[in-house]
């Protein structure tokens, strides 16, 4: 599917996904990558990394980026777009969080299929139980992992998401039917093929950006979204260019205004910046 601009893109404000984006599947961000951002931001272009995982997850990719001491690096969005960090003040910018109610619903569900499920802070996953499912995003993020005895009550005071790592298959007949359950209360959607996520309605990453726009003062027509996957659906409709990566999932390169040439492993966002964008 060849889906490209045919001239430059005014863009003041670009976010981007991680995993299977931004990402190489080494978990790394190419050279060629890291220089056509940072050529953006030398320009004055926002550069915003948008990602389910959670801040100190996303950190090592700021580091490595190396523009967050400036205004254009300033910005990061985690937890599927719950929570815009300042990293000048450490402070954030927009929260959101699920109910304990529909926390504890989930949790219901899930245990009764047998599947554990997990919730986060910044450092650390809080899981019903100790598998190899529930471990799993623990080790893909670098992220502590913690049992919690008391699942329900921990889940009361409210949390951004909660997670249910399964088999792929599982997590396809389990989708649809959670859905129809919190119908109107939470968005549910899979991150990845195992990972179901539950999230606060109208919070996903489009929303997230299009809000730190309007802080910023940059009009949405001016906004850019990279991303492969369903969490990335929002980011891809509501900003004002979206681009999908050409190794993303099939519905999603049909929903995005553009694809890129190349994969997350070929160099895509480098010459999709470089070619329509610097």
């Amino acid at each position: 599917m060849e889906k490209l601009p045919s001239s430059h893109l005014n863009v003041k404000l670009i976010a981007f996904d991680l995993d299977d984006t931004l990402l190489t599947s080494g978990l790394e961000i190419s050279p060629a990558t890291v220089q056509a951002i940072r050529k953006c931001a030398e320009r004055g272009i926002y550069i915003v990394l948008c990602s389910g995982r959670t801040e100190n997850a996303i950190l090592p990719y700021v580091r490595t980026l190396n523009i967050a001491g400036t205004q254009a690096g300033r910005y990061l969005i985690s937890i599927n777009g719950a929570c815009i960090i300042d990293l000048h003040t450490r402070l954030p910018l927009r929260t959101c969080k699920l109910d304990g109610e529909t926390l504890n619903t989930v949790y219901k569900e899930a245990s009764a299929r047998n599947l554990g499920c997990h919730v986060c802070d910044a450092d650390t996953i809080y899981a019903d139980r100790d598998t190899e499912w529930t471990r799993k995003d623990s080790i893909m993020c670098g992220l502590k992992f913690k049992c919690v005895e008391n699942f329900s009550d921990f889940l009361n005071k409210g949390h951004p998401k909660i997670l249910v790592p399964a088999p792929e298959k599982e997590v396809e007949v389990f989708l649809p039917q959670l859905r129809q359950v919190l119908k109107g209360r939470a968005d549910v959607f899979t991150s990845k093929p195992f990972f179901l996520e539950v999230m606060p309605p109208d919070c996903g990453k489009g929303q997230s950006v299009l809000y730190l726009a309007d802080y910023l003062g940059i009009p949405h027509e001016q906004t850019m979204g990279f991303g492969d996957s369903f969490n990335d659906e929002s980011l891809l409709t509501l900003c004002g260019y979206g681009v999908a990566m050409c190794n993303g999932q099939e519905a999603i390169r049909q929903k995005a205004d553009f694809v890129t040439r190349k994969s997350n492993d070929e160099d895509g966002i480098a010459d999709f910046l470089e070619n329509w964008v610097l």
